[in-house]
């Protein structure tokens, strides 16, 4: 399905990351999951791991601890425990 997701990603510091973005991988508590515009609602908490933002040839990485991952029609919204930016 063609189209941009809005992503978001927070921690309790701040805001780490806001745009529209091609696709998003995270570490789900029941299995890491993917998300493209269009994906079906859904929520789930995160186990420790990496988000991997990908946009275009651009790909940016965060390493969470814990939290939740919304998926709304909106877009995906990651409240982390605790987030930092990565080297992907």
């Amino acid at each position: 399905m063609a189209g941009k997701l809005h992503f978001s990603l927070v921690s309790p510091e701040r805001e780490l990351f806001s745009g529209e973005v091609d696709q998003v991988d995270a570490p789900g508590a029941e299995g890491d999951f993917g998300v493209l515009a269009g994906h079906a609602p859904f929520m789930t908490t995160l186990k420790s791991g990496r988000v991997k933002v990908y946009d275009g040839g651009r790909i940016v990485a965060f390493d969470v601890e814990g939290g939740f991952a919304d998926v709304t029609p909106e877009g995906l919204t990651v409240l982390a425990e605790k987030a930092v930016e990565a080297a992907v």
